[in-house]
């Protein structure tokens, strides 16, 4: 099997709220710093930068574990840069990539990968790394090693062993005919020192920073949990966390556990949840069984779909804490640094 280029779109977040927080000169030299590091990052794996987008990135690898390689050393590296800026201007990181044919004319990249990892760029979570199935088609064909990577390598790339993924399940894609099988491709543990080129005190970093809490809402009835080993309980019984009193929902309907700094969703019913998330271009997800991660904010139709306008709808919010920083309204003129990888 031949190797496909990789595509790899990466988007900031949050920068609206940081605007009214700080001054634009302040906003834009962040955005500025942060989208030219990661075109240094991508050049140390083997990559090109195809264009620079406003408050994103669009690269190009030649393979898809270089590819990986990257987007998690970005995601390893800016959340321990993000510990010295202050809290309004921490902008979040969501990258997507995808797999094939990419056709190249001065410089730019067009094809369906393009298309593709852009989509899923839009569609993940802050913090988030979401791959299509394209991705992982060298892992598949028994490749465990990494191949080798055109280009300067100032960083080890990954092999496949020590790649880790969460399936996600196949959704719907905006402007796609046929669903895909999408994977969240897990960064923020069991970092492998070797992989940085200067150690990165990661785990420091997470303990000092309080993990999202899970709000959840049906009808006059509003719940916040805190991150913990313990399993929230949705069902129609009284010994659930939230007890939801439909015929349609199962005694012990659905499960969120916190895994891997996420929270996830595990249908535990006799006819199936589904789940669809705040941003209305978003997809649809079926549940029947499998899991789901729960990003951002949305809605959860239990036995039955969304369709019927009697179904039993919870709605969710995974909510950051306030660490403290700079409150909203008030100006500064701060920049933090960003050094070459």
């Amino acid at each position: 099997m031949g190797m496909h280029p990789t595509i790899v779109f990466v988007d900031l977040t949050g920068s609206s709220a940081a605007y009214e927080a700080f001054e634009s000169e302040v906003v834009a030299g962040m955005i500025s710093r942060v989208t030219h590091w990661v075109s240094r990052v991508c050049e140390v794996h083997g990559g090109r930068t195809v264009k620079l987008l406003g408050d994103g990135v669009l690269l190009q690898f030649p393979s898809s574990i270089a590819a990986l390689s990257a987007a998690i050393f970005l995601q390893q590296r800016y959340v321990s840069y993000l510990g010295d800026v202050p809290q309004g201007l921490r902008l979040g990181m969501k990258i997507g990539l995808a797999s094939g044919s990419v056709v190249q004319l001065d410089a730019d990249s067009y094809g369906d990968p393009v298309n593709l990892a852009a989509r899923l760029c839009d569609m993940a979570g802050a913090d988030t790394i979401w791959a299509d199935e394209s991705v992982f088609e060298w892992a598949s064909a028994g490749h465990a090693e990494a191949p080798p990577v055109v280009g300067e390598a100032r960083v080890r790339v990954l092999s496949w062993l020590e790649v880790r993924r969460r399936h996600l399940g196949l959704m719907r894609i905006p402007g796609l005919n046929q669903p895909r099988s999408v994977f969240q491709v897990l960064w923020n543990a069991d970092v492998n020192p070797d992989q940085l080129t200067r150690p990165a005190n990661l785990a420091e970093l997470q303990a000092r920073t309080a993990t999202p809490t899970l709000k959840l809402r049906w009808l006059d009835q509003s719940k916040v949990f805190d991150a913990g080993p313990d399993t929230v309980h949705i069902g129609r019984t009284d010994d659930n966390d939230l007890t939801i009193s439909d015929q349609r929902v199962s005694r012990r309907h659905a499960g969120i556990q916190w895994q891997d700094g996420a929270y996830v969703l595990t249908d535990l019913s006799s006819y199936g949840t589904t789940v669809r998330f705040a941003d209305a271009a978003g997809p649809e997800v079926l549940l029947r069984r499998p899991s789901c991660l729960l990003h951002s904010s949305g809605e959860i139709a239990l036995g039955a779909p969304f369709s019927d306008f009697s179904a039993p709808v919870v709605s969710f919010e995974v909510q950051r804490r306030d660490g403290g920083g700079v409150a909203v309204g008030h100006k500064t003129n701060t920049l933090p640094l960003f050094d070459a990888p």
